[in-house]
């Protein structure tokens, strides 16, 4: 009998571990009279409150590969909310597109920050997420907008950017102003990114007393993460790359990072 009772207690735990999954949630929210529509990811095994984060998608919008990362995220424990920058979930096949999209969120630091805070705010009001440990993760252009959000004093416990633009647009943050603890993992041989930028956001770091690290990978170029990098760049004649090995220790670095600093 008690083999029986013993059976059924694990027939019945491994059924409720099959039902729970990591879920996708399509949000629309607002950002004034815009409507954003961006994508809550989580894994529904635990019911208890959970650290969140915002994720800011390269200059193509929402992709594939951006949800690929949030189930990765929500793999450990995170509520990632996939941050919707353009506007009715609009995204860009091309790069003239994509670079139209893109340029008109950074040429106005106003419009970023809105866009930004609307997907923060909507993250933090969700029953699953703890609003006091929410961090942010941006890729490419996404991760410009993180790292300026962090220098203009975002409540944010932890950014990190993935192969990271470093046009910066927003003024340099006064001494501890920069609430958020920085990781910048980027390729080391990325064109897109100057030495003269990153020794710009060095020095305003420094100077704002900011807890921040960089690790460049050497050989790894543009957009490293992202498996379909290298189709993209044979097809539009850029140097995108995806690289495995920088890709596999970047995470590994990130993890860490968030672990550190979101779950504790």
């Amino acid at each position: 009998m008690r083999t029986n009772i013993v059976g059924a207690l694990c027939a019945v735990a491994v059924i409720a571990s099959a039902n729970a999954a990591v879920k996708e949630q399509p949000v629309t929210y607002t950002d004034g009279e815009t409507t954003m529509k961006g994508f809550l990811v989580y894994d529904d095994a635990s019911q208890a409150k959970r650290p969140g984060i915002v994720m800011v998608p390269e200059w193509w919008g929402i992709t594939d590969h951006i949800h690929n990362e949030a189930r990765k995220f929500a793999q450990q424990g995170y509520a990632a909310f996939i941050a919707d920058m353009y506007g009715d979930g609009k995204t860009a096949d091309n790069p003239k597109d994509a670079g139209a999209l893109s340029g008109s969120v950074m040429k106005n630091p106003k419009v970023m920050e809105q866009r930004f805070n609307a997907a923060w705010q909507e993250l933090a009001k969700q029953a699953s997420v703890n609003p006091g440990r929410i961090g942010a993760v941006g890729y490419c252009f996404g991760g410009a907008v993180v790292l300026n959000m962090a220098r203009a004093g975002a409540d944010l416990a932890a950014v990190a950017g993935f192969h990271a633009s470093l046009g910066l647009n927003t003024p340099a943050p006064a001494p501890g102003a920069v609430k958020a603890k920085i990781l910048i993992l980027n390729g080391a041989d990325d064109p897109f990114v100057k030495r003269e930028q990153y020794d710009a956001l060095k020095k305003d770091f420094d100077a704002a007393k900011a807890d921040y690290r960089i690790i460049e990978y050497p050989g790894a170029v543009h957009a490293f993460t992202n498996p379909e990098a290298t189709e993209l760049g044979k097809k539009f004649n850029l140097p995108l790359r995806y690289d495995a090995k920088a890709d596999q220790e970047a995470k590994a670095e990130a993890a860490k990072f968030f672990a550190a600093n979101l779950q504790k």
